[in-house]
This record gives structure tokens, C-alpha cells and sequence, in this order.
């Protein structure tokens, strides 16, 4: 898709490209774990990070000797922001029709519309890059089958996230801080007898996520709900059965010397919502929002990734006639 030129990107409806902006989609929890940080650039060097904050230096120092030096955090791979645009569309006739009606803005509403779309894909990948095992040491992740399965009622999560607490605390010596969970892996948790067992002092006989983040030694838990459609058109969860347990600096990238598991990185000033034009093929307004985005792992060691934790496996199979 062709990017716009300066002249072109001038050309935007100011209140429009503010009700982008402000627009959040409860579903989408994506950015738990990758925070937004606005760049300049549509290209440029990751910030990863190493462990340099937690080495013992020998800082001692003689008189008139060299003093020490440390250097936080290094570029690591390329960063691409990928461009997504979209157009709302609005026929005349519902505009017309909704002028009866006070306070129905359709022009604000299709802007949301296409936010939920673009919302969507960053979303799945957000989740694609969270869930891929390839990117964890061998330590940092956990597939789980059989009885240990949440859905077990003798399994212990836990057990499981005490765990991946520790591991990220020991890697980066920060305790993680927040975590996203597939949908059905929190609903498996709210009926977990040992889940329920330890919560029943609060009085509540439902483990909500804020239970649950302070049952885990977490700031937030997260439940991702998002579902997408397939190339079959059958609906699937965008986070599946796994968990994602994370130490998210939720900041800027000038802490560069903080192991943040991840960012997402946006051009700056965007979203932004072009002018609304007219089609006349269609007889409709359109509104063009664009945003440049893009989602990065920055520090895998301070990220657990728990795989299967619930299974969509069909639980039957058909009896034999």
C-alpha cells in the first residue's frame, strides 16, 4: 500500500483523528505486554537488554586510577513499522436518516469501526509474537498436557505461575508484574478447586482478574478475549490456551536501561484520519484512518510463556454406531 506524502498527511480532520487516538477496545489487552512508545522513524534498531543492571562491578577506585564505565541496553534487530489503512464507509441515506436523530455522529462511529479492525490485527500479532516458544529459552517456557492441564481439577496453577514468577525474577531481577491469558484459560481458573480454595477468605466465590493478580503476585491480569476468523471462516481465540506472564515496564523508550519484555512501537502523531471524501460510485462518505505500527519483543528473558495451559482438543470423539 502506497504511504502518503507530506502534503498528504497534512490533510486531516483534527477531531476525527482525536476520537482515533482516544478509542480503546476493551478486548484488546495486547498492550499489557507491549506497551505503545512513539518513534520518529518508520525504521530503525530495537532496544533490547542485557543484564548489565545486575552484575557486581567493582566500583572501588585509587586515587588518580580509571573510573569504571557501563554502558545500558544496546541496539538489537531492525524494527519495520508496518503501515494499515482503511477506509469507513457511511451512504448518504443512513446520514441523512440519522440527522433526525440528536447526538448520532456516523462519521465517529465508522472512525471506530475501522479502529476496531486495525485494533484487531495488532492484536493477532501481539499474540502471534507473544505465543511463538521459538522466541524463549529453554527455561522460560512450559507446555503443559494431561493432568497438569487447568482444566484437571489435581493440576496446580498456581504452582505453575509461582514458577514463572521466579524464573523471570532470577533472569532480570525484576518480579514480572502483569500477565494475559487466553480467554479459556481463565474461565478453566474461576472453577479450579484449588483456585477456589484459596479465594474463599475474600468473601468472593468468583476468582475476577483482580483475584487472580493478586493470587499470582501480579500488578494485572489480563483475559484475552479477541477472537478472529480463520481462512474457513470458523471464529478462534487470538491468545488460544496459553498464558503470558511478563515484566512490562509500562514507560518510554528513554529507559532504555529497563529489560522491558516488550513494546509496540507507533509512528508518532498517528492514528491519524484523513479528510472525508466523497464516493460517488457508492454514494457514500468515506473516512481514511491510518496508523504505523509494530509490535516487538525487546527482552525475552523477562517474559514466561505457559503453552496449553488449557486444550482445544476435542474432549470426544463421535460414538461408534
Amino acid at each position: 500500500m502506497p504511504q502518503m506524502t507530506p502534503g498528504q498527511a497534512r490533510v486531516i480532520d483534527p477531531v476525527l483523528t482525536n476520537v482515533a487516538r482516544g478509542y480503546k477496545n476493551g478486548k484488546f489487552v495486547g498492550t499489557t505486554l507491549f506497551p505503545v512508545v512513539p518513534v520518529a522513524q518508520r525504521g530503525g534498531k530495537i532496544i533490547s537488554f542485557g543484564r548489565e543492571h545486575f552484575r557486581l562491578y567493582n566500583t572501588g577506585r585509587a586515587p588518580g586510577a580509571s573510573i569504571a564505565q557501563v554502558q545500558f541496553g544496546h541496539s538489537g534487530g531492525d524494527y519495520s513499522l508496518t503501515q494499515h489503512a482503511i477506509e469507513g464507509k457511511v451512504p448518504v441515506e443512513l446520514m441523512e436518516e440519522a440527522r433526525e436523530v440528536p447526538g448520532i455522529d456516523l462519521g465517529a462511529a465508522a472512525v471506530r469501526g475501522v479502529q476496531d479492525i486495525i485494533g484487531l490485527r495488532l492484536e493477532h500479532g501481539q499474540a502471534a509474537l507473544a505465543r511463538d516458544a521459538s522466541r524463549y529459552a529453554d527455561g522460560s517456557k512450559l507446555s503443559l498436557s494431561g493432568d497438569d492441564l487447568w482444566t484437571d481439577p489435581e493440576s496446580d496453577p498456581v504452582a505453575v505461575m509461582a514458577l514463572a514468577r521466579e524464573t523471570v525474577r532470577r533472569q532480570v531481577g525484576r518480579a514480572p508484574n502483569v500477565a494475559v491469558l487466553g480467554a479459556s484459560v481463565v474461565a478453566a481458573l474461576k472453577v479450579h478447586p484449588k483456585v477456589v480454595d484459596r479465594i474463599k477468605y475474600t468473601g468472593r466465590d468468583v476468582a475476577t482478574l483482580e483475584l487472580l493478580a493478586s493470587l499470582f503476585e501480579l500488578q494485572k491480569v489480563e483475559s484475552g478475549d479477541a477472537v478472529f476468523a480463520d481462512d474457513a471462516g470458523a471464529l478462534q481465540d487470538v491468545w488460544g490456551g496459553d498464558v503470558v506472564v511478563a515484566y512490562s515496564e509500562i514507560g518510554t523508550l528513554a529507559s532504555s536501561g529497563t529489560p522491558s519484555y516488550g513494546y509496540t512501537y507507533r509512528l508518532r502523531n498517528h492514528p491519524l484520519v484523513r479528510e472525508a471524501h466523497w464516493d460517488h460510485q457508492t454514494q457514500s462518505w468515506l473516512y481514511p484512518v491510518f496508523d504505523e505500527i509494530s509490535p516487538v519483543m525487546a527482552g525475552p528473558a523477562a517474559g514466561f510463556l505457559i503453552q496449553n495451559a488449557v486444550s482445544f482438543e476435542a474432549a470426544e470423539e463421535e460414538p461408534e454406531e
